[in-house]
């Protein structure tokens, strides 16, 4: 047992990076989304709410020391990031109001940011891939994982995502790393954008597909490949398999036959088969 103690100790230490504390990172993302999205009654002036800016960025500063990085290293991580803050900050409005112009059921935009879960996932990813962008270690798959855990999409801190992304719903959604999204692309529940297959060799290759600008993606596609090009102004219905490229303003669907039959037993006669 002190031989397997004490190589479990010397294995901790060679590691390249320290662990840091998910929940400090998690509380740090919420607390970011809180203050970008909702207002927060007890702050009465400017001079709390700068306060209060400083604080997640000395936050963000304290979790990068985690990582092992030189307290150097930390501030410039941090400064870098919040610079880039208000550029995050204009992207998920245009992101929100494409949401609300885009859903029926969306009332206002506070509506969107209290309840709404894709753009909940949407936010961390787009924080999630300003870090990888910096090339912080964890950090980022942590943040996108935290929010798979609390909506069921799972999007990739490396994916490429244009502005005026609007999901739906969003359960069940997949996102892979090297996937690039246009502009004003709006998809459904269930979708996934992925790879044909997996090999640990192709980690540096485009896997996932492109989705060019203005597409809409029903629910439970699926869309593999890195030369699949799904071009501009196309809609792909629910249900649909592509692992092959689609030229611009194209509708792809799936042709379902639904059988229906009566079945009364008290019927002396055979059943009468309706096509819908």
């Amino acid at each position: 047992m002190l031989d397997f103690l004490d190589s479990i100790f010397k294995d901790n230490n060679k590691k390249k990076y320290l662990f840091p504390n998910k929940k400090k990172i998690e509380e740090f993302v919420n607390s970011l989304f809180n203050f970008l999205f909702i207002p927060n009654r007890n702050i009465k002036n400017i001079v709390s709410f700068k306060n209060k800016y400083n604080q997640l960025k000395y936050f963000l500063h304290e979790i990068f020391l985690e990582l092992n990085l030189s307290k150097k290293n930390s501030d410039e991580s941090s400064k870098r990031f919040f610079q880039n803050i208000s550029s995050i900050y204009q992207t998920l409005i245009i992101d929100a109001n494409a949401i609300l112009d885009s859903d029926p059921a969306a009332t206002v935009l506070e509506e969107i940011f209290l309840s709404y879960p894709g753009f909940f996932a949407t936010a961390l990813y787009r924080i999630a891939h300003q870090l990888w962008i910096q090339k912080i270690p964890i950090i980022p798959r942590l943040i996108t994982e935290y929010a798979h855990s609390k909506t069921g999409i799972d999007i990739h801190a490396a994916a490429e995502i244009g502005k005026a992304f609007a999901i739906d719903h969003g359960t069940g959604i997949v996102i892979g790393e090297s996937a690039k999204i246009g502009k004003k692309v709006k998809i459904y529940q269930g979708v996934t954008l992925g790879a044909i297959y997996v090999d640990k060799k192709l980690s540096n290759q485009k896997r996932h597909p492109t989705i060019e600008d203005k597409v809409t993606i029903y629910s439970g596609a699926t869309i593999l490949g890195g030369n699949t090009i799904i071009g501009h102004d196309s809609i792909i219905g629910g249900n649909v398999w592509l692992t092959k490229s689609i030229p611009s303003f194209s509708i792809v669907y799936q042709k379902n036959e639904i059988k229906m039959k009566r079945n009364n037993p008290l019927l002396d006669h055979d059943p009468i088969n309706f096509m819908i």
